[in-house]
């Protein structure tokens, strides 16, 4: 039986944090558990980990408790843990995005960090900019003076309801990129919902 495909949303873990921008990651992890009755609780490499089949296929989702800007250390913990890791086949990891418009997703089967710390920890714990990644649009409507301080507040209340279809439409587009590979769930995710 093949070993665990991660899945890994990025955050920062504690109350204060839910519901922020940065959060997005783990908000699309906690939507693919429930969908398919898992609980994220067990502790491994500083993340909360929870495992489950998705789409045939054995998966760990898998929020690391670390914040945001270490992310890379529990990932590389997990990958050294697990024989045989290969992060192009075995790692996809989902963030917020800065330069996309809110509503708007974009897979990618590699790239760099975009200017995204965690990320930027990823690629440097792994030593490869080689894994693929779902990217989730943050982007003010307005220029912001502090971009740091923007990622870090809650999702305004009239922003809701396009918070949670964006979230339910990563949720489908990681299980596309399961059951049919990232270039076909690419050609139908990337374009404007």
């Amino acid at each position: 039986m093949p070993s665990h495909f991660f899945i890994v949303g990025l955050g920062n873990p504690g109350r204060e944090y839910e519901w922020t921008r940065h959060n997005l990651g783990f908000m699309v992890v906690d939507l693919l558990a429930r969908q398919v009755g898992a609980r994220i609780r067990s502790e491994e490499c500083r993340s909360l980990i929870g495992r489950a089949e998705l789409e045939g296929r054995r998966v760990k989702f898998v929020k690391p408790q670390t914040y945001m800007n270490l992310s890379g250390e529990a990932v590389a913990c997990l990958a050294r843990k697990r024989e045989g890791f290969d992060p192009r086949r075995d790692l996809l990891v989902i963030c917020d995005d800065l330069a996309l418009p809110l509503g708007k997703i974009r897979l990618r089967a590699r790239g760099s960090s975009g200017g995204h710390n965690g990320l930027k920890s990823i690629i440097a714990a792994l030593g490869t900019e080689e894994f693929m990644r779902l990217r989730i649009g943050i982007k003010p409507d307005h220029p912001v003076a502090d971009a740091a301080a923007f990622v870090l507040e809650r999702f305004p209340r009239d922003a809701r309801a396009t918070v949670e279809r964006v979230v339910e439409r990563s949720a489908e587009a990681i299980r596309a990129v399961l059951r049919d590979g990232i270039e076909r769930a690419m050609a139908i995710y990337n374009a404007d919902p």
